[in-house]
């Protein structure tokens, strides 16, 4: 399928010609698609069409998988990801991801914002001010700052689900991402905690780009500028997501949109 170009300066992430292969099975068919910069693009379709493999894709995460085999192209920022120079490690500052389940480390909220910069800034260490004032920007930015300045020194594991998850997303922002990928963010989540994440990702763009995979037809409605319809490892069909929801150009994504199938 063709989709519409989108101007090189416009976009975060360009694919062309991707296919994926878990040992012997291709995955991904010749995935050709552009992620519009400082927006919400929402990857939908059934079960094991292959949304969350597209998405892993972006940062080279599929690749902790031996048995894994790509060819194709994927530029970021006008880098090709698979260019032998480029540095996993930066790649992954660059493109956060953030998991079905929130997984905060077993430290303090304090460390969990941190631990990323101690990390990557281990040959320069930053001072205990700078550090703070990144830990109260990054939980200010996700609306956590207010409920747990008082308690900064808290195990990150017993704040609630919601919280774990925002927290989740905070840590990733004093590396500076420009692109985070989310996987069903709000999957373990209820509905109150479901509705704060999406009024979150609402606040990141255009700041940042987001990539997300749902299954949750009203959620992709709700969250994303744009929808990528994926139908057994192949993009059927990309556009604005009121134009996906409303006027979809392919029989198959009208089925889907519909609750036929999937």
């Amino acid at each position: 399928m063709s989709v519409t170009a989108i101007a090189p300066q416009a976009c975060s992430i360009q694919i062309r010609g991707l296919h994926l292969w878990y040992g012997d099975v291709l995955a991904l068919n010749n995935i050709d698609v552009d992620i519009p910069r400082g927006s919400v693009t929402a990857l939908i379709g059934p079960s094991g069409c292959g949304k969350t493999t597209l998405l892993r894709s972006i940062n080279r995460l599929n690749e902790r998988y031996g048995t894994v085999r790509t060819t194709g192209r994927i530029t970021v920022f006008g880098t090709n990801i698979y260019d032998p120079d480029v540095s996993l490690g930066e790649l992954r500052k660059t493109v956060g991801m953030v998991f079905q389940r929130p997984n905060p480390l077993p430290l303090s909220i304090y460390e969990n914002i941190v631990f990323g910069l101690r990390v990557h800034a281990a040959a320069r260490p930053l001072g205990r001010r700078r550090l703070d004032d990144l830990v109260q920007s990054a939980l200010s930015e996700v609306a956590l700052w207010d409920d747990v300045k008082a308690q900064l020194d808290r195990e990150a594991t017993t704040l609630t689900l919601e919280q774990q998850q925002k927290l989740c997303i905070a840590r990733l922002l004093p590396l500076k991402p420009q692109i985070i990928l989310m996987d069903e963010p709000c999957s373990a989540l209820d509905a109150k905690g479901t509705a704060a994440i999406e009024r979150l990702i609402a606040t990141l763009t255009p700041a940042y780009t987001v990539v997300i995979v749902t299954h949750n037809m009203a959620q992709a409605r709700r969250a994303s500028d744009e929808c990528i319809f994926m139908l057994l490892g192949r993009v059927i069909e990309q556009g604005p997501t009121l134009e996906i929801f409303l006027r979809p150009k392919r029989n198959e994504t009208e089925l889907y949109i519909e609750g036929r199938y999937g």
